[in-house]
C-alpha cells in the first residue's frame, strides 16, 4: 500500500509539473505577442511622421506614370540627393517640427480626454517659438464645461508659446468655435460652418402629464435657485426668469472669450447664435485663412518635419484580452506550483 501510494505520489508530482510547465510556455507565449502587437494595439502615444506618407503617395504615382527610362533616371537622381542630403544633416535637423493633432468633437467633447494627454506630451519636447502645433478640429458644440475643458487645454500650449494653428474643413461652431478661435492662426475651408456664438438650453417637462394622472412629483432642496428646472417639476416664471438670466451670463463669458482671442471682430455684430460659411467668416474676422487642412499641410512638407501625435487609450479590445489573459496563467501556475507544493508522500 505504501508503496502505491508513493508511486501515485511521484505520478502526481510529475503530472502537475508538466501542466505547470505547459502553462509557463504559454503564458511566456502571451507576453511575447503582446509585446510584439501592432502598435494600434497598445496604450499611449502614438507618432507617424507624415513627411514619408506623402513622400510614399508622390513615388508611387510617378512610378506608375514615368517611363521606364524616366522612372530609373529618378531612382538615380533621388540616390544623389540622399548622399547630399547625408553631407548636410545639421542643417536637416535645423528644420521646424509640426505637430499634427485632431479633435472631432461630440456633444460632451469626449475627444478632450486624448487632446489634453497629446498636448502634455508635446510641450516636453516642442521649441518655443520655433515648432509648431496643427490641430484638424470638427465640433458642432456641446457642454459649456467641457468644451471649456478643451479650450482651456489648447490655452495651455499659448502659454509656452507654441504657435497653434487650427484647421477647420467642415464644421466650428459653437463650442467648437470656442476651442477654434484659441488659435493664433485659424484656417478654414471654403464651406465650412463657423460661429454659432449663443448659447442654448431645450429639455422636454412632463409636470402636467403628471398632475393630468394625479401624480405627485416631490423634490427637496436647500437654496432658492439649487434646482432652476427639472423634467417633471413645475416650470414657474421665476424659474423661467432665472434659467434665462444664467445662459445670459453664459453667452456673456463667450463674448469675451471671443474678444479675448480675435481682437478685430465686431462681438454685437458676430454673437447672435448665427453660422456662416467660411467664405464670409472671414469677412467678418472669425477666419484668417481660407484652405483646406490637406493643403495647409502639403505647404509644410519641405520645410517642416510633419508628424501625426495620437494618444491611444487604453481600452482597446484587444489590450483587454492580453491583460486578461496574462493575469490568468499567472493564476493557474501559482495555483499549480502551490499544490505541488503541498504533495506529500508518506
Amino acid at each position: 500500500m505504501l508503496e502505491f501510494l508513493f508511486e501515485y505520489g511521484l505520478f502526481l508530482a510529475k503530472t502537475v509539473t508538466i501542466v505547470a510547465a505547459i502553462l509557463a510556455v504559454i503564458g511566456v507565449s502571451v507576453r511575447l505577442i503582446r509585446r510584439s502587437a501592432p502598435a494600434t494595439f497598445r496604450p499611449g502615444i502614438k507618432v507617424k511622421k507624415l513627411n514619408e506618407k506623402y513622400d510614399s503617395m508622390e513615388k508611387e504615382l510617378k512610378r506608375r506614370l514615368l517611363s521606364e527610362n524616366d522612372w530609373k533616371q529618378l531612382l538615380k537622381d533621388e540616390k544623389k540627393r540622399k548622399k547630399a542630403k547625408k553631407k548636410t544633416a545639421d542643417v536637416e535637423s535645423a528644420k521646424k517640427r509640426v505637430f499634427v493633432l485632431d479633435f472631432d468633437g461630440d456633444i460632451s467633447a469626449s475627444a478632450v480626454e486624448s487632446m489634453r494627454e497629446e498636448i502634455t506630451a508635446i510641450v516636453t519636447v516642442a521649441s518655443p517659438k520655433t515648432d509648431e502645433v496643427i490641430l484638424r478640429l470638427e465640433s458642432g458644440g456641446g457642454s459649456v464645461p467641457d468644451y471649456g475643458l478643451g479650450a482651456s487645454q489648447l490655452e495651455r500650449l499659448r502659454q509656452h508659446e507654441i504657435p497653434l494653428t487650427i484647421a477647420v474643413d467642415k464644421i466650428a461652431a459653437s463650442g467648437g468655435y470656442k476651442m477654434a478661435c484659441v488659435a493664433d492662426t485659424l484656417v478654414a475651408a471654403p464651406y465650412a460652418l463657423i460661429g454659432s456664438i449663443g448659447v442654448a438650453a431645450e429639455f422636454p417637462n412632463f409636470n402636467r402629464l403628471l398632475k393630468k394622472y394625479d401624480i405627485d412629483y416631490e423634490q427637496f432642496t436647500a437654496g432658492e435657485f439649487k434646482r432652476t428646472w427639472t423634467k417633471y417639476g413645475e416650470f414657474t416664471p421665476k424659474k423661467r426668469e432665472k434659467l434665462t438670466e444664467e445662459l445670459l451670463d453664459i453667452h456673456d463669458l463667450f463674448k469675451h472669450h471671443v474678444q479675448r482671442y480675435r481682437e478685430g471682430v465686431d462681438i454685437d455684430k458676430v454673437a447672435t447664435g448665427e453660422s456662416w460659411y467660411a467664405i464670409r467668416a472671414k469677412e467678418m474676422n472669425l477666419v484668417d485663412e481660407l484652405q483646406t487642412s490637406d493643403d495647409l499641410l502639403l505647404s509644410l512638407r519641405k520645410k517642416a518635419e510633419i508628424f501625426h501625435v495620437h494618444y491611444q487609450e487604453s481600452s482597446n479590445v484587444a489590450e483587454k484580452i492580453f491583460d486578461r489573459l496574462d493575469l490568468f496563467f499567472k493564476r493557474m501556475i501559482s495555483t499549480v506550483w502551490k499544490a505541488v507544493g503541498e504533495i506529500k508522500v508518506s
